[in-house]
């Protein structure tokens, strides 16, 4: 079972402490307010990602020099292979330059996409290894130097696996500097297929392949959405190693996925005994918990897979004194 948890919920014995599904299952992010007052928050150089007041937009910075550093957004869920999930949004590239370090002479791709937050902050996640870059769903830019430019929607799965078709994976194409582009990516997960378009003016700057999960792909467990710039670090000396900057602006994002793994939460007493019910989704597992200190979590509950309506977890020997109860969510 993969061990990433959400936590769903958090309630007293004779009372809920509070309500879930503050989070809907579509996001916009119009950047007519200062993002991180929201829920947005960044990890790394700070510096790479500044709030336009005039424009309503997010300037970036992609700078390869830098340590790994993303302008992300906590989904409050977990999307894997059998979630539908989407983004679309604007980006204007001011300057696309690869091969910007003498010492890194190839190109490195620009990125934006999902990932997982807590395994992408770790000081050994390098995307440019090729082999420490475990649970992405995102879009690439290699830009020309040495090789042809390249569009490359990619999906890594938790082993740090590339899901790789053959060459049709990827699209020669030079990404438009100076104009809005309107990226969408939308994965299905009825034929496993990443879908990418790019357009100008509604007019479309030429097709992109698709990208479906191959037949020996895993799977991937995805927490966030982030505008990402890679460090360089990492790379095997052997082969050719890039470098990137790049400037540019990212706004009206619009991100749709399901709503997360516990709806309409009661708890309450029945028969002598604590309960949870609740609305469940169909490929997670669910436990109840119980604890009396905040300490020590202790499961009372058998698990119990999701079917898509309610489910109810008891506890059939609570303790005489006071305790606390969660619902613990897991994809498994």
């Amino acid at each position: 079972m993969h061990r990433q948890v959400l936590k769903a919920a958090l309630f007293a014995a004779a009372w809920v402490a509070s309500a879930l599904f503050s989070r809907a299952a579509m996001i916009t992010e119009d950047f007519t307010k200062d993002p991180v007052t929201h829920g947005w928050r960044i990890f790394g150089d700070t510096n790479l990602f500044v709030w336009n007041t005039t424009n309503h937009s997010l300037n970036v910075t992609w700078d390869s020099s830098r340590p790994n550093s993303y302008f992300y957004l906590p989904l409050g869920t977990i999307l894997n292979r059998y979630d539908d999930f989407s983004l679309a949004l604007d980006l204007e590239l001011t300057d696309v330059a690869a091969g910007v370090s003498s010492s890194k002479p190839s190109t490195f791709e620009l990125a934006l996409g999902f990932l997982n937050i807590t395994q992408a902050t770790k000081t050994n996640f390098f995307r440019g290894s090729g082999f420490d870059s475990p649970n992405l769903v995102e879009f690439d830019y290699f830009p020309e130097c040495e090789f042809v430019p390249t569009v490359w929607p990619s999906i890594w799965s938790t082993n740090s696996s590339l899901n790789y078709n053959g060459s049709d994976d990827s699209t020669i194409m030079a990404l438009p500097t100076g104009l809005v582009m309107r990226m969408t990516m939308d994965y299905t997960a009825s034929n496993r297929t990443l879908v990418t378009s790019i357009t100008t003016n509604g007019i479309s700057i030429g097709a992109i392949h698709d990208v479906s999960l191959s037949a020996s792909f895993t799977d991937f467990r995805v927490t966030a959405f982030a505008v990402e710039s890679y460090s360089d670090a990492g790379q095997d000396p052997r082969y050719d190693v890039g470098s990137l900057l790049a400037h540019g602006s990212v706004g009206n994002i619009v991100l749709t996925f399901p709503p997360p793994p516990v709806g309409n939460l009661i708890g309450k007493f029945a028969h002598q005994q604590w309960e949870a019910t609740f609305t469940s989704r169909t490929n997670w597992v669910y436990t109840l918990e119980r604890t009396v200190d905040f300490q020590i979590w202790t499961a009372v509950s058998e698990t119990t897979p999701g079917n898509g309506t309610a489910v109810v977890l008891p506890d059939t020997n609570p303790p005489p004194a006071r305790a606390y109860y969660r619902v613990r969510a897991e994809r498994p």
